[in-house]
């Protein structure tokens, strides 16, 4: 019961702090100017190496036998990582 509070815990503070970076971004890329530019050539940059560091750590994971649930935790840490470093980065 425990495991399963925890991962909601977890899901819920990834949605906002996902929520809070997309607006955070979205607020900087109104303002304009090079901030705007470089934002978001960032933010794709960004969503390419979590993606393929994602698939990389499912493809391992599943390739030396781990189950379906320890590539999703492994897939799944890329993105919180880089979520919560823009979150840090943004909210200052």
């Amino acid at each position: 019961m425990v495991n399963i509070m925890n991962a909601w815990f977890e899901a819920a503070r990834f949605v906002a702090d996902s929520q809070s970076v997309v607006a955070m971004r979205l607020m900087r890329i109104a303002e304009g100017g090079p901030h705007a530019s470089t934002e978001a050539t960032r933010m794709i940059a960004e969503k390419v190496a979590a993606f393929t560091e994602a698939q990389g750590a499912v493809l391992s994971a599943l390739a030396t036998g781990g189950s379906f649930q320890t590539a999703a935790t492994r897939a799944y840490a890329p993105y919180r990582r880089a979520v919560r470093a823009n979150r840090r980065r943004l909210g200052t």
